[in-house]
């Protein structure tokens, strides 16, 4: 029987798990936190920006080319991507099953690598990084065998 992870996640947290057949259950594999995403985009950030003058009088301040928590959010993304890559690699699972919340499932997508993509066999663009192993099961009943 293939071993289908499951990845639950949102911005700052995410739990892997495994189902390893009918009647097994969810595993717990890993858990992921990413603290800096949960922070506001002026704690991110060490300075004040830059100013500039121009010969015509004219004057302003640089702004950031993005927003720091939009930044620290994709970098979750990739550090999330690039396990299921290294799962992948290793046949640790067969199947992938994606559940995060409506925005962060968009950064989750754009990472994950075209050999992994093609293991997710379903998305549920949820948040149940809250919930406890017994309650994702019943949600995840109709497209997991646990």
């Amino acid at each position: 029987m293939t071993v289908t992870w499951v990845l639950v996640a949102n911005a700052s947290t995410a739990n892997l798990y495994a189902n390893r057949g009918p009647n097994s259950g969810l595993e717990l594999v890993k858990q992921y936190q990413h603290a800096e995403s949960r922070e506001k985009s002026s704690e991110l950030i060490s300075d004040r920006p830059g100013r500039y003058e121009t010969d015509g009088g004219a004057h302003g301040a640089f702004s950031q080319a993005t927003d720091p928590k939009q930044h620290e959010e994709d970098k979750f993304a990739a550090e999330l991507a690039h396990a299921l890559e290294a799962g992948r690699t290793s046949n640790s699972y067969g199947r992938l099953i994606l559940v995060a919340s409506d925005p962060f499932m968009g950064k989750l997508n754009n990472h994950l690598a075209v050999h992994v993509r093609a293991l997710v066999t379903d998305t549920i663009e949820k948040d149940y990084t809250q919930i406890n192993e017994r309650a994702l099961a019943s949600h995840l009943e109709s497209i997991l065998y646990v």
